[in-house]
């Protein structure tokens, strides 16, 4: 979301492609940030990041190429590419590996609308990214997709590297329309892994089977109204309940300004039927134009345990810079 402009490409001509493109952007924070989040204390926030998009396409057709995010990257090796992805396509299909989403989150669509210098509108633990199971493992995914006309289809699979639980695997489809003036989208998921016992590279016992399904539904109308929903149910061994989340959106654009509110439940957190999350987050900026934008974020937190009841919160104001 915060890496938007494009800012540098090279055109490299190579024997047997047709053309090698490289494009590096990048962003930037700087503001203030507070909250029970950063207990209590006001401070001071910086961040940046670079981005490297590598793309080329070979005499066939056959597409290919990688990106590099260097604020995640922190080192390149041959397993775990955090913030490293690459992807071959053709046509309609493609194929991406590395830190990308799979099937479930792909197709589903988060309900925050609007940024902040650091996501304070969806720190709250009432928010659910649509994650899923992705990350069950070691993060290094494997997302086949393929693209007919307004519909996508989705299937992944991520590995457990050490050989003893079973396979994350993952389907999605996510479809769009556009009708009497609003984009309409439709987004289903579905994800599912065996959870074992044992030791590295040992078969162990089966412990059992741990699955989430979602479906989310957003609107976009041309008056700059937009609305978001999405719903997701995860079954998981040896619970009592299924754990359940809700999550609404509403925003508003106007020229220069946008407005997003977003509020979320987590019910049998955990599966425990006493455990519940919720919370709501607001996002507010200002486009000053040229990559610069003037963010607000505040999210606020309820956790119920049983009795006991919790609370926190967190604010931002500062501007983003995006290169």
């Amino acid at each position: 979301m915060k890496k938007i402009l494009f800012a540098t490409t090279a055109l490299v001509a190579t024997a047997g492609v047709a053309a090698a493109e490289v494009n590096i952007s990048g962003w930037a924070e700087i503001g203030v940030i507070g909250g029970k989040r950063y207990g209590d204390v006001t401070q001071f926030h910086t961040d940046t990041d670079v981005d490297f998009n590598m793309s080329g396409e070979a005499d066939n057709g056959l597409k290919f190429g990688a990106s590099v995010d260097l604020d995640e990257a922190s080192a390149f090796g041959t397993q775990d590419d955090f913030g490293v992805s690459y992807f071959i396509a053709f046509g309609g299909a493609r194929l991406d590996m590395g830190d990308v989403d799979g099937g479930f989150d792909a197709a589903m669509k988060e309900v925050n609308i609007g940024g902040s210098i650091d996501d304070s509108e969806t720190w709250h633990d009432g928010f659910s990214g649509n994650s899923g199971l992705d990350g069950t493992h070691e993060g290094q995914i494997a997302t086949f997709s393929y693209n007919f006309d307004s519909f996508t289809g989705y299937l992944s699979n991520e590995i457990d590297d050490d050989g003893v639980d079973g396979p994350v695997w993952g389907l999605g489809a996510r479809y769009g329309v556009e009708l009497a003036g609003a984009n309409i989208g439709v987004g289903i998921g579905y994800q599912q892994v065996d959870i074992k016992t044992g030791s590295n590279n040992t078969k162990g016992f089966d412990v059992g089977t741990t699955s989430i399904w979602g479906i989310s539904l957003d609107t976009k109308l041309d008056s700059g109204i937009e609305a978001r929903v999405n719903y997701s149910e995860q079954d998981m061994p040896g619970a009592a309940k299924n754990q359940t989340h809700l999550g609404l959106g509403f925003g508003y654009s106007m020229n220069a300004l946008t407005v997003g509110v977003n509020y979320g439940k987590v019910e049998n957190v955990g599966g425990v039927s006493t455990a519940e999350d919720t919370g709501y987050g607001l996002a507010v900026n200002y486009d000053l134009g040229g990559g610069l934008v003037v963010q607000f974020g505040y999210g606020h937190e309820e956790n119920k345990r049983g009795a006991t009841t919790t609370d926190g919160d967190s604010f931002s104001l500062g501007l983003a810079m995006s290169f």
